[in-house]
């Protein structure tokens, strides 16, 4: 089975990453945690060719879900997300404010992502892992060597806790649990940053090998 195509789309002032996955036989695409340039993804997209077919969200955060309401304007599809993190979705206007912006509600998820259950795409599939720390529902997307990890860990750091719903010795039993338990080559497509590996942020992530653990 080929592997699926990957393209990282860093946007906006939170220069959050965007992902476009797609599976190349049938040239079906998932959307990532859309962020703020709603446009510029969507015209990637279209660029490659790909149909979108969905739209999963690794976590409830402004960053990650503020393009949510453009993307479906355009092209409606289903939208995923943890029901842990829907109190952080349905108050996108109040997450909004916290950061001095304006942003209209999202309109609501079609579709539970239910931990230990996958995700398809096409012929590819994806093993959901429900990752809480950053946020109660945050989740990682596995396969193909790969982990989509939202804001849980990055390379050379982890997520931040202290905003509404995150707990630092939660974050740190969900890496340990939920990444540290996959092969060192897995590629780690985090929320924000360059692509790193498990095995890099084994050894070298400081967070993880006790120079910055507190908890």
């Amino acid at each position: 089975m080929p592997d699926p195509a990957v393209v990282a789309i860093p946007n906006g002032q939170f220069v959050q990453n965007c992902y476009l996955v797609a599976d190349p036989a049938t040239g079906k695409a998932a959307m990532i945690d859309p962020g703020e340039e709603s446009e510029r993804i969507l015209a990637e997209l279209d660029r490659r060719g790909w149909t979108l077919d969905a739209i999963w969200l690794t976590h409830g955060h402004i960053d990650h879900v503020m393009g949510v309401g453009d993307v479906l304007r355009r092209r409606p599809v289903p939208v995923w997300l943890h029901p842990l993190d829907r109190p952080l979705y349905d108050n996108l206007s109040q997450q909004a404010a916290m950061f001095g912006l304006r942003v209209p509600p999202a309109p609501p998820p079609t579709d539970e992502i239910v931990p230990g259950g996958q995700l398809a795409l096409g012929d590819l599939r994806f093993d959901v892992r429900h990752t809480p720390g950053h946020s109660p529902g945050s989740v990682a997307l596995v396969g193909y060597g790969r982990v989509f990890g939202g804001d849980v860990l990055f390379s050379g750091s982890i997520g931040r806790t202290d905003l509404p719903g995150g707990d630092t010795a939660t974050l740190f039993a969900s890496i340990e649990r939920e990444f540290l338990t996959l092969p060192d080559s897995t590629i780690v497509h985090s929320g924000h940053g360059p692509d790193t590996t498990i095995g890099v942020e084994r050894s070298t992530n400081p967070f993880l090998t006790g120079v910055y653990r507190l908890a």
